[in-house]
């Protein structure tokens, strides 16, 4: 991670938090991004937990299929604006596509059909949408599959999950019957938790779109499909015991109960990587965004320090600035890429991130204590902000600082509606913001005083070249092949050699791949950038 982190005194670096703990949170943002119930992946490790008891499979499997299914959208946001490019309408892909991602070909290709074109609208526009999204959706599909599965691989690794449950990511798409992508793998050559995965993830969809007995129905249909028999039979003749949920109580508890032992931890620097990687999964939702997290939580935690905060106030600060965003995954990104003025109805989207940030850090006692910074930073003193509309008097310092940190750092960057503003020009706003009342005079102060002291770093991580991170930075940006050869004056052979090689040196295979080894390394600074563009929505 991008880390200007000064030394902390050992006493906060003592803390610890269940694995599990941070993961479930996580598991609830990719409820949001994917468009489904909240919890909807908490019931699916449940599922996954309780289909193992009824196999008898051993406690690694267990955990493994535990944490897949709870995990299983990690990879979402990753290829999110491509699909936002695909289909038609925002979750069309979740309405339409995922009730049969496991059914047969002909039910994948009619569900993929009704995501592009999706029916209610008048015949000639869904004709229209046919033509132009059919064929986009055959050249992306399998970038979409390898790129989620790259990220997820990347992500759980730095959650602290162990290295067999990343490598399980590479069999999401697969299928028991070898139609599966993209290697085709089939039968017991697929991994025994993400068979109980798949099953478990399907469940949980279909009993949220038909009830118990529809969801055994249809997993009991696919057994020997996209379903091993030998987990898909068991669970239909077990569902009403499996799926016996109790709708008025929240799934938290008795799913962080569920954890199968010995319960994984997160201690000191474990942590802030942990959180660093939630911080990364938002903001992969858009190429605007690449850095944005971890670049606010370094200037958050150096104006605090400025701001006489003492190391373990430090210490939430930058923490909660490195989630501070996980709430805008709630929203398409097709709003996020909008060059011009916003509806009333998208700008509430908008404004609704901050809540969610809050909804997904307030079931964990230990992410909840770092709500009052994260899902603040767009109050203002004067209750002019969101989403509450809180005033200074219950703003502490931590807030008020993040809240400037987010205000410089957003500004410096480019959005689809705007250019990138010089440090000069965003100095000046900000000090706007302090005389209109809205931000904290001291704050800002420490802001600009802790970004005047930054200064872009040259990094050559896994053995880049110096042409390697330039080219790795604008792929990170959201640049094709054609456009990092004109941006570097170079041919585009050239640049997709540099690419190929990068990509190797890295250990990645995707563009989304490359952009979240920039955010991690440190790689993805914005300055003068030659990116495509496609009130502050940040």
């Amino acid at each position: 991670m991008v880390s200007d982190r000064s030394p902390q005194d050992e006493s906060v670096r003592d803390d610890e938090v269940r694995t599990a703990e941070v993961v479930a949170a996580l598991s609830l943002a990719t409820d949001l991004g994917t468009g489904v119930p909240l919890e909807h992946g908490l019931h699916s490790a449940l599922i996954a937990t309780r289909l193992g008891d009824i196999l008898g499979v051993d406690r690694g499997t267990q955990a493994q299929a535990y944490y897949t299914s709870l995990l299983f959208y990690v990879g979402c946001t990753a290829s999110a604006k491509t699909a936002s490019e695909v289909f038609a309408v925002d979750n069309a892909l979740t309405k339409y596509g995922v009730p049969f991602r496991f059914g047969s070909p002909a039910q994948m290709m009619a569900g993929m059909s009704r995501a592009v074109a999706p029916p209610g609208q008048p015949l000639m526009v869904r004709a229209l949408q046919l033509a132009r999204g059919m064929p986009a959706l055959a050249r992306e599909f399998g970038d979409i599959v390898v790129t989620d599965c790259d990220v997820a691989q990347m992500l759980t690794v730095r959650l602290g999950l162990p290295s067999a449950v990343s490598a399980l990511f590479a069999h999401a798409s697969d299928r028991w019957d070898g139609r599966g992508w993209p290697a085709h793998t089939k039968g017991e050559a697929i991994p025994l938790p993400m068979r109980i995965a798949h099953v478990a993830r399907d469940a949980a969809f279909q009993r949220m779109l038909g009830g118990d007995e529809f969801a055994a129905r249809v997993v009991h249909g696919r057994a020997g499909g996209a379903f091993d028999p030998d987990v898909a039979e068991p669970f239909a003749e077990h569902a009403a015991e499996i799926l016996a949920f109790d709708p008025r109580d929240s799934a938290w508890p008795e799913t962080l109960a569920a954890e199968p032992p010995p319960n994984l931890m997160l201690k000191g620097e474990a942590i802030d990587q942990a959180l660093g990687a939630i911080g990364d999964f938002a903001d992969l939702v858009s190429p605007y965004f690449v850095g944005h997290s971890a670049d606010v939580a370094g200037l958050a935690a150096d104006a605090g320090r400025r701001c006489g905060l003492d190391a373990a106030q430090t210490l939430d600060l930058r923490r909660g600035a490195l989630v501070h965003d996980v709430g805008r995954v709630a929203v398409p990104v097709r709003i996020w890429q909008d060059r011009g003025p916003l509806s009333p109805d998208d700008w509430e989207r908008v404004r609704l991130h901050a809540y969610y940030t809050e909804r997904v850090l307030s079931r964990s006692p230990f992410l909840a204590a770092l709500a009052p910074i994260a899902a603040f930073h767009h109050e203002r003193l004067d209750g002019s902000g969101y989403h509450r509309g809180t005033k200074a008097a219950a703003l502490a310092t931590p807030a008020r600082v993040l809240a400037a940190a987010d205000a410089y750092h957003t500004m410096t960057e480019p959005r689809p509606h705007r250019d990138t503003l010089s440090p000069a020009r965003a100095a000046g706003k900000l000090g706007e913001e302090v005389r209109a009342g809205r931000l904290d005079a001291d704050a800002v102060v420490a802001v600009l005083a802790a970004a005047g002291q930054r200064v872009p770093r040259v990094r050559r991580p896994a053995g880049l070249t110096d042409r390697e991170s330039e080219v790795v930075v604008l792929l990170a940006r959201g640049l094709q092949t054609k456009q990092v050869a004109r941006a570097l004056g170079i041919s585009a052979k050239t640049a997709d050699s540099h690419i190929q090689n990068a990509y190797r040196k890295m250990g990645v295979s995707t563009r989304a791949g490359a952009a979240l080894f920039a955010m991690q390394h440190g790689l993805a600074v914005w300055g003068e950038l030659p990116i495509e563009r496609a009130g502050d929505r940040s």
